[in-house]
Order: structure tokens, then C-alpha cells, then sequence
């Protein structure tokens, strides 16, 4: 008992702790919450916990060849990622919520696209594995002397995790986005859009100078 314990608790860290950095999947979800409220936000979070969970189960089995390949193409998927930012970050600056909060009927919201986007956008950076690797180490997961039960458990509660910390930042969220009118809204994407650009355009810069050994 001890053992699930201690596994669950492990788990559940470190799925928070893949979910806290506020880097652009976390930009989105706050979009989505302001602008089509919270249901569509943590949908948003669904996808990033399940895209996560890909690349735990990659760590976790221990596929050496895929680890490889992306460390020896790390450049590579740092430009590719960098560009689907980008792109991403200009749909965002140009996309006007004023015509969302016009046509946008609640029951109509499709969060089966919000749950796709948000797990692409999460799967844009394989580089998140090299963030896995010590936190499994940390707290001792997989282990060989764990059953099989034992790993089910800690994946599950790998995404239990996640979305708990999806689940409170979409509420605090959802209670903050009354005192926004559809101006504030408008800013907001813009400012959240500027950001990730610039991180898209940092990573896609840095990527091409690594490509060509310049750095």
C-alpha cells in the first residue's frame, strides 16, 4: 500500500509539474477560457495531458531509438515546432473575439477541436522528454520492481495530475474573465499572440544557428 501510495503522489507531481511552466499551451488554454469559457479551456488541457502522457510512455518503456533520434534531431524539431508557434501566434493575433462573442453559441463549441489542437501544439515539442527522464528519476518511475498494475497506475495518475492543474487554472480563470469586456479580450490575444511569436521566432532562430553549427 505503501507503494501505490508513494507512486501516485510521485505521478501526480510530475504531472503537474509538465503542465505548470506557463509556455504557449498554457497561453491557449487561458485564451480559450477568457474567450469561450471554461469547458473549452480544459478541453484545451485534455489534449496537452494526453500529448504528455505520449512521451511519458515513450520515456517510461525505455525507447532508446526514438530518445536518440530526437536528441540527434533535436535542431530539427526546434525548428519545426518554432514555426507551427509562429503560425499559431498569428492566427491568434489576427483572430477577433469580437466576432466570437457575436456567433459563438456555447453548445455549439467544439471541444473535440480544442482537445486536437491543444495536443498537437503540445506535441510540437518532443523536447519536453529531456524535462521526463530526471522527473522520472526523481521519484523512482518506472521501477523494475514495480508490477504491472503498479506502472498503470502511476500513467494514470500522470494525467490526473495534469488535469487537476488544468482544472484550477481554468476556474481562477473563468471567475476572472467577467471584469473583461470584449476590448480587454481583444488586447489580451494580442499580447498573448506577441508572446508566443516571440517564442516562436527565439526558437526558430536559435534552431537554424544550431543547424548550421554556428552556436
Amino acid at each position: 500500500m505503501a507503494t501505490i501510495i508513494s507512486i501516485i503522489i510521485g505521478c501526480l507531481s510530475v504531472g503537474i509539474i509538465l503542465s505548470a511552466p506557463m509556455g504557449p499551451i498554457g497561453i491557449l488554454v487561458i485564451q480559450r477560457t477568457m474567450e469561450k469559457g471554461r469547458k473549452s479551456g480544459f478541453y484545451t488541457g485534455i489534449g496537452a495531458a494526453l500529448s504528455d502522457l505520449f512521451y511519458c510512455l515513450l520515456a517510461g518503456l525505455g525507447l532508446s531509438f526514438v530518445t536518440d533520434f530526437i536528441s540527434q534531431h533535436q535542431d530539427l524539431f526546434q525548428i519545426g515546432g518554432s514555426i507551427i508557434l509562429i503560425v499559431f501566434a498569428i492566427f491568434m493575433i489576427l483572430r477577433s473575439p469580437v466576432k466570437r462573442a457575436h456567433h459563438t453559441d456555447p453548445a455549439k463549441v467544439n471541444y473535440y477541436n480544442d482537445a486536437v489542437t491543444g495536443f498537437l501544439l503540445t506535441l510540437s515539442n518532443p523536447l519536453i522528454i529531456f524535462l521526463i527522464f530526471p522527473l522520472f528519476a526523481r521519484f523512482s518511475f518506472p521501477s523494475s520492481e514495480f508490477h504491472f498494475y503498479h506502472i498503470i497506475i502511476g500513467y494514470v495518475f500522470i494525467v490526473v495530475g495534469a488535469l487537476l492543474w488544468w482544472m484550477v487554472i481554468t476556474y481562477l480563470v473563468d471567475k476572472l474573465r467577467a471584469k473583461f469586456n470584449i476590448n480587454s479580450m481583444w488586447l489580451i490575444n494580442r499580447i498573448m499572440g506577441a508572446v508566443i511569436m516571440l517564442v516562436g521566432i527565439y526558437g526558430l532562430i536559435s534552431g537554424i544557428l544550431y543547424y548550421f553549427k554556428v552556436i
